[in-house]
């Protein structure tokens, strides 16, 4: 019953754009089935192949960070990194699966400081360390107010413009209701946003939405009238119709809050 069921599923088509796609293998990008379906193969593929046979002969430490079909390992050793990349694309191979060719690569992942090396040499600048995407975050290096090297998160570049881009589609839909109406209606959809990737250090990248997200909605609230209003008159309507401010919901600080 569950393998008919998974049939359908896999069978059944995604919409993009309006037009239906079906696939010739494996399951489709953004399908309901595609999560649970990748829990199950990774699960034996992935996670125990990790923990039980790979790193018990590791030099170094190793961990693996998995979330559906997206996951990291991180390494302390880079010989170590290099001998399970080597062997990876096998290991999924042997079940018929394919790793992606563009997401799967060596990140060099350090904090930019300079090697006793590197400092002899003058005027010698540290490496950049590189970056990565995980579940719609950039994880990089950067500063903490104390001025240690700490890893932050910001919004993923393509996350973010895919966010703005369905807002300025529903403000597009629905720019002749009322403004009470729509104001209610984005506050919650900004809202949801924080409350996703309103972390801790991603200030700058939900003030900047918050930012976009108002020209958009003053964009479409302008062609709803022949009459080409002003910042000016904007301003004043935001005034009583503020969209909420960027908060934390998820701080290491303190508590949640409500944004």
């Amino acid at each position: 019953m569950l393998t008919r069921l998974i049939g359908k599923w896999l069978n059944a088509g995604v919409m993009e754009d309006g037009v239906v796609q079906f696939p010739d293998s494996g399951s489709p990008q953004g399908g309901v089935v595609s999560p649970l379906l990748a829990n199950v193969y990774l699960h034996e593929v992935l996670d125990t192949w990790f923990e039980v046979e790979v790193r018990p002969r590791l030099k170094g430490q190793a961990h693996l960070v998995r979330y559906a079909d997206d996951a990291v390992i991180s390494f302390s050793l880079e010989e170590d990194a290099r001998r399970v990349m080597e062997v990876l694309p096998k290991r999924f191979g042997k079940y018929g699966l394919t790793l992606h060719p563009e997401k799967t690569r060596l990140v060099p992942f350090r904090p930019p400081r300079r090697t006793k090396r590197e400092e002899a040499r003058e005027g010698s600048e540290p490496p950049q360390p590189g970056s990565f995407d995980l579940l719609g975050f950039t994880h990089h290096w950067a500063k903490s107010r104390r001025g240690n090297w700490v890893i932050k998160q910001r919004t993923a570049k393509g996350r973010f413009a895919r966010s703005l881009k369905r807002v300025a589609e529903w403000c597009r839909q629905v720019m002749h209701r009322p403004i009470r109406e729509q104001h209610r209606d984005l506050s919650r959809k900004v809202r949801g946003h924080y409350g996703y990737y309103g972390i801790t250090g991603n200030w700058v990248a939900l003030d900047r939405f918050r930012f976009e997200v108002t020209k958009v909605w003053r964009k479409w609230l302008r062609r709803r009238s022949q009459r080409k209003r002003s910042w000016d008159c904007f301003n004043q309507m935001m005034e009583r119709f503020p969209l909420p401010a960027a908060v934390a919901v998820h701080s290491t600080s303190r508590g949640a809050v409500n944004p």
